[in-house]
């Protein structure tokens, strides 16, 4: 998402003329876009991305689970180390 940003600020400063960005080859401007495209390409390929979704819910469920726990009066579980 980073370098999308970084693309996205580098366009704009190249096409309104601003700065020393103004200069440079489009080539140059344009490569984060292409880095922010072989990222999401490899964190697929990876499993980094379903990796990182499954990990997310179970951080949801937990919450959830503890919030009921507490509600309860019955001390949450410590996670595991």
């Amino acid at each position: 998402m980073y370098l999308l940003g970084l693309g996205i600020v580098l366009l704009l400063m190249k096409f309104l003329e601003i700065g020393a960005v103004a200069a440079w080859d489009w080539w140059l401007v344009l490569s984060p876009f292409g880095l922010a495209v072989a990222w999401w390409a490899w964190a697929d390929w990876s499993g980094y991305t379903k990796r990182k979704s499954v990990e997310k819910v179970e951080r949801r469920k937990q919450k959830r689970i503890d919030k009921s726990r507490e509600a309860m009066g019955i001390a949450p579980k410590r996670p595991r180390r």
